[in-house]
């Protein structure tokens, strides 16, 4: 077991770590589950760690609350699963994915967007497997999207593969199967008000 305590002062202008992002992560779980942050403060507070770039950036995060003593984790957004068996789901606004998020579509049509996420750092895997059915997934406009899937008689279209001007945008592995179905990754307004439409 370890104490998990809030940055003191010190080297503030010394870049941060996935673990320091994942310790204030840690803290933060702590401090939603014991009711000492709402889920909105939480949520802003989570987007905040991950997108620290300084020790500096993380201290006024976690200042107000009390350290905690348990195993170091990633703050619960290590994995999530979304799925949409002989239904329709949508799932949108503010969200905390996980670092390997997984989305099934069988026989039913699977809605997402990431545009709103908190994304637990810089690069994220999407798990994309659609059976008889139609995933459809937005990210953020300026992420840059690497497609590692596959498809056996159906439709992949995934888009936003090109590198952008923001050294900070953040990375999504697409890996997964498509089979018999369609799977659509796609950011920006432009491409995206289309898909919203379909049933």
């Amino acid at each position: 077991m370890s104490s998990l305590q809030p940055f003191e002062s010190g080297d503030t202008a010394q870049r941060a770590s996935d673990a320091d992002r994942d310790q204030v992560a840690a803290v933060l779980g702590e401090a939603l589950a014991t009711g000492r942050l709402n889920s909105v403060e939480h949520a802003d507070r989570l987007e905040a760690a991950y997108s620290a770039v300084t020790v500096g950036d993380l201290v006024p995060l976690t200042r107000d609350l009390p350290s905690v003593t348990r195993p170091v984790a990633a703050g619960g957004a290590e994995r999530q699963a979304v799925a949409a068996v002989f239904s329709k789901v949508v799932r949108g606004g503010r969200w905390i994915a996980g670092r390997h998020t997984r989305l099934q579509s069988t026989f039913g049509a699977l809605i997402v967007d990431l545009s709103d996420a908190v994304l637990p750092g810089r690069e994220i895997t999407l798990e994309l497997n659609s059976t008889f059915g139609k995933l459809i997934v937005r990210v953020p406009a300026n992420a840059r999207v690497v497609d590692e899937g596959r498809a056996v008689f159906a439709k992949r279209h995934i888009s936003g593969g090109e590198p952008g001007d923001d050294p900070n945008a953040p990375v999504i592995r697409v890996t997964g199967r498509a089979a018999f179905g369609k799977i659509v990754v796609s950011r920006g307004a432009a491409d995206w008000h289309w898909p919203w439409r379909a049933d």
